[in-house]
């Protein structure tokens, strides 16, 4: 996403696009190379060095481009830091957009205005399913990729990894799909059946309240038996 975002504004703006992976320095160092910020710098014997990690936040916050944008993928990872070095970038004029599943709802993300993204299309499946085979060296037919495309979703990540299981030989026949909550309608049927109860108390009808009674504990019963699973272990752990 946050790919296809840099190439629509490409040309709009100074873009630079980072993804924490845990190493702080390497994060700074990815969004001043893109920017055309020094990460080198020269002592008073003539020898180069790399800017350390608070060296290099203070470079970039100094010489960041007034047209600059910066594209953040997985923001969720973003050390505590890291935020409250944006939220100074930020209050200072410069562009932040942030990618996450959620919204962490915290320090900068509450400041932030929130976009929800529609999820990408099937083509856009498609192109992802396409790319990653051809990284993997993997031949894989019209055919082929329509069969594997429905094991992906929407999902741009899980379609690489579908394709990746594919590479290995792995069977694939799970289909990802969005499911119903039933719950509520559950409920819904609870309680109607109390609300037989009670007519047939109140009218008298000895038959609506045994009929009423009897079809709310029978339904309880079904909802706790429909609880029961097996052990979180598979067998022979």
């Amino acid at each position: 996403m946050a790919a296809g975002v840099a190439l629509e504004l490409a040309g709009e703006f100074s873009i630079a696009t980072a993804t924490y992976k845990g190493s702080g320095k390497k994060f700074f160092q990815q969004l001043a190379e893109q920017l055309d910020i020094p990460t080198e710098v020269e002592d008073d014997k003539g020898k180069v060095k790399q800017l350390t990690l608070d060296q290099l936040k203070e470079e970039i916050a100094l010489n960041i481009p007034t047209d600059a944008l910066l594209l953040l993928p997985e923001a969720k990872r973003l050390t505590t830091g890291i935020r409250f070095w944006l939220e100074d970038l930020i209050e200072a004029g410069c562009r932040v957009c942030c990618f996450a599943v959620a919204n962490p709802a915290r320090d900068i993300f509450i400041k932030m205005i929130e976009v929800e993204l529609e999820l990408p299309s099937d083509r856009a499946i498609r192109y992802a399913m396409e790319d990653e085979a051809a990284k993997l060296g993997l031949n894989l037919t019209a055919a082929r990729l329509s069969q594997l495309q429905p094991l992906a979703g929407r999902n741009p990540m899980l379609a690489r990894k579908v394709v990746q299981q594919e590479k290995h030989g792995i069977n694939q026949t799970v289909e990802h799909r969005q499911y119903l909550v039933m719950m509520p309608i559950l409920l819904a049927g609870l309680f109607s059946f109390a609300v037989i109860r009670y007519v047939g108390m109140g009218t008298g009808n000895k038959n609506w309240q045994i009929f009423g009674g009897v079809a709310l504990t029978l339904a309880m019963a079904a909802k706790q038996l429909g609880r029961v699973e097996g052990a979180k272990k598979r067998l022979g752990q």
